[in-house]
């Protein structure tokens, strides 16, 4: 995917960098993430079509604040400042930035005063989403002032013979309407570049790409029956054919009817091997007595890349691994724009000694950009759609220790939840709907006799990324039947709770 033009986002801690990358992806425009601290030099080397600075929580005037390498604004490459990267240019390039004590946060009114590049065509005057204390009160020599607000008169500045833009809003949030636009006239118009990040070219250059890579050898495919499996396997299918053998490592913590459902989709709908190890003894004799959450994934992770090993073997000793590892993934798992949220079993839980080379072509892409892709490949809906599953599985939503008897009462109270939001038509609505076991017992009462049984707590969220998150507003009668069924239903259970806290501060999962 490198030979796509892309557009580099610096990422300065903000909430919305990685929402930055995909505004520009809607666009259809290569993006990728990078750190602050990035050089001019490694910038020059990927050859970038564009540069966009992000917001920040810091001042760029406090002593430990972050602060890019000036030789980006000599690359000769156009460069979109948005909040803290406006006023970043604006301190390195001799402007002047204060705290006047103008602080805007939220909706805004935004007034064109200049002749504007981004705001072409766009009205005069336009409602933004702002999140600053401090202000550009005086812009570099060679900018142009062309846009203020109540508490910023310089909320936007061009210098067009430099390339270098800056607007002191956020306008890749859905609260400022037209900033699309605005994003789009930098891509197009000020970058020159063409909406050419399609599903069709991306699924173009991924075939070559793994052709190359792998040449004629043997590849095996670990199908989780998610939607990222199985466009990974779909992808390298196409592209190799025949070549490729798919393992179905049925761990033991699987969702109810899991495995069944798998082996029959998968079997009608490829057109390649499938081998199914069951090996859920294996993994839980590994996760016995184990209640960390990074060693739970770690295990995991390590485990499966010795079924695939022994797997392999009977499969003409295959030298390439394919994974379903997507941007989030990498980001989360502590690459180079992040700190460690946890360890991805794909990601930064495979051993070092792995005898594997990786196959992994959704690695830079988004949830949304792999589903379109699976359409365009053909695959069918239940798999195109299904909510994301962790790799560990039902592991990371047991709190505690994993055992036979929590994973029966997990899988069953889980079936309940799917069951009844595929019932109220919310399925495809909601990113994520699940059971969450805490290893704790508390009291309860049930038919006049005293309980000593475990709580479930109902996870469900909206997103668009995973990257972040917010609690989903489930009706409340949905919330009761779901409830009682749960009690009802499912022995072991006494208690349920909903959880209401979104991403950040919380994450998705509970491990």
């Amino acid at each position: 995917m490198s030979a796509e033009p892309t557009v580099f986002v610096v990422d300065f801690g903000a909430q919305y960098a990685q929402l930055i990358a995909r505004r520009v992806r809607e666009a259809h425009v290569r993006s990728e993430i990078v750190r602050w601290d990035v050089t001019a030099d490694e910038l020059r080397a990927r050859q970038p079509a564009g540069i966009i600075l992000s917001g920040g929580p810091a001042s760029v005037y406090a002593e430990d604040a972050y602060r890019p390498d000036p030789g980006i604004f000599e690359l000769g490459v156009p460069v979109l400042g948005i909040c803290y990267g406006h006023q970043v240019i604006a301190d390195l390039l001799g402007g002047r930035v204060d705290r006047t004590g103008e602080r805007e946060y939220g909706k805004a009114t935004f007034e064109v005063t200049g002749d504007s590049v981004l705001m072409k065509g766009l009205p005069a005057t336009q409602q933004v989403w702002m999140s600053h204390g401090d202000q550009v009160v005086e812009p570099p020599l060679g900018f142009r002032v062309v846009g203020s607000s109540p508490g910023s008169r310089v909320c936007a500045m061009e210098d067009p013979q430099r390339g270098i833009y800056g607007v002191q809003f956020h306008p890749e949030v859905a609260h400022t309407p037209r900033g699309a636009e605005m994003l789009k006239q930098f891509l197009y118009e000020v970058c020159g570049l063409a909406p050419t990040w399609t599903s069709l070219n991306i699924i173009e250059s991924q075939v070559e790409a793994i052709r190359r890579q792998v040449g004629d050898a043997r590849v095996i495919c670990g199908l989780s029956g998610g939607v990222d499996s199985a466009v990974a396997a779909a992808l390298v299918a196409r592209a190799v054919g025949d070549q490729l053998t798919c393992i179905f490592v049925d761990h033991g913590l699987l969702r109810s009817g899991e495995p069944e459902q798998v082996e029959e989709t998968f079997r009608s709908h490829f057109d390649v091997d499938l081998i199914h190890v069951k090996a859920a003894d294996r993994f839980l004799e590994q996760l016995a007595g184990v209640t960390d959450p990074e060693r739970k994934r770690k295990i995991i992770g390590e485990t499966f890349i010795r079924v695939f090993e022994e797997a392999a073997r009977g499969v003409g000793d295959a030298r390439f691994l394919v994974q379903g590892t997507l941007y989030p993934d990498v980001i989360e798992s502590g690459s180079a724009t992040a700190a460690t949220i946890k360890t991805h079993h794909n990601v930064g839980g495979l051993p070092d000694d792995m005898d594997f080379e990786l196959v992994e072509p959704l690695r830079d892409l988004f949830k949304d950009e792999v589903r379109a892709i699976g359409e365009e490949l053909g695959l069918p809906e239940e798999i195109v759609w299904r909510q994301p599953f962790p790799g560990p599985g039902l592991a990371v939503r047991i709190i505690g220790e994993v055992t036979r008897e929590r994973l029966e009462i997990l899988r069953a109270a889980d079936a309940i939840i799917t069951e009844e939001i595929r019932r109220a038509g919310l399925y495809r609505e909601i990113w994520q709907a699940f059971g969450v076991l805490p290893a704790v017992k508390t009291v309860g009462v049930q038919g006049d006799g005293r309980t000593y049984a475990y709580p479930l707590v109902i996870r469900a969220v909206t997103s668009e990324d995973a990257m972040t998150a917010d609690w989903a507003r489930l009706p409340y009668d949905l919330l009761e039947r779901m409830s009682s069924r749960i009690i009802n239903e499912v022995p072991g259970i006494n208690r349920v709770a909903y959880d209401i806290s979104s991403k950040p501060p919380a994450t998705i999962e509970w491990e």
